[in-house]
């Protein structure tokens, strides 16, 4: 069952709507990470309003292999790496089929690092709170990847912020998060995260790096602290969902 209307227009206006739940953290030391690619609008619209810092944080799924869509687990950009048990069991991977995809996110998120990050060093997150953002939850394992990433970077708390999740991921997430935050939870037996937004698409590397890349320059033109080191774009290409 899929909600009447979508709640928000795009991923942008998640952000925003989503800041009105973190007020307290406005022009406060908290940064903002989030997960490429769909995470970035949401990330930095809410960063842009807080008035807070943001940087990325790379976790991929790991697709079960011929069925793209699903997932047995995920992997992160410091090689955290998250199994859905449940699911493995289900499918009956090998170790030589397992491997052979983890490997292959891997790449993939090495690839993805090198594109946003390439020699910018990583934003400080010890003693800080981190406020993990992405544009939704299905199973919530692309998001328990990052947190355990995180967690290992020492942060004073984790926050996860989403614009709508489904309860299961919802329950799962916040066993290893310090707080969820989520606008919509829904209890259905199909999620699907598009269903809440107007305008959706699928942001492809390109897409996100423009919108992080719009961020910088936007946090510039605030004038805002550097980042602590050791894409907006309300009129980006949404497609209108169809209904």
């Amino acid at each position: 069952m899929s909600p009447r209307l979508p709640l928000f227009e795009n991923r942008y206006a998640a952000g925003v709507m989503l800041a009105t739940r973190l007020e307290e953290h406005a022009n406060s030391s908290a940064i903002v990470l989030a997960i490429p690619n769909g995470g970035i609008p949401v990330a930095a619209a809410l960063a842009l309003t807080l008035e807070i810092e943001m940087d990325i944080v790379v976790s991929r799924k790991l697709p079960i292999p011929l069925l793209p869509g699903g997932g047995f687990g995920a992997v992160a950009d410091d090689g955290t790496t998250i199994f859905n048990e449940e699911v493995l069991r289900a499918i009956n991977l090998d170790e030589h089929q397992i491997n052979y995809q983890v490997s292959k996110v891997r790449n993939d998120i090495r690839q993805r690092t090198l594109l946003y990050r390439n020699n910018r060093p990583l934003a400080i997150v010890k003693g800080r709170t981190a406020i993990i953002v992405d544009d939704g939850l299905a199973s919530g394992y692309t998001m328990l990847a990052a947190v355990e990433s995180i967690r290992r970077r020492q942060p004073s708390r984790i926050i996860v912020a989403i614009p709508a999740a489904s309860e299961k991921a919802v329950t799962a997430v916040k066993k290893a998060a310090d707080r969820v935050i989520a606008v919509e939870v829904a209890d259905m037996p199909k999620f699907y995260i598009a269903d809440y937004f107007s305008y959706w698409n699928d942001l492809s590397d390109d897409e996100g790096l423009r919108c992080f890349k719009d961020y910088q320059m936007r946090r510039r033109e605030k004038q805002l602290p550097p980042i602590q080191a050791s894409h907006i774009d309300p009129s980006a290409p949404f497609k209108r969902r169809m209904r």
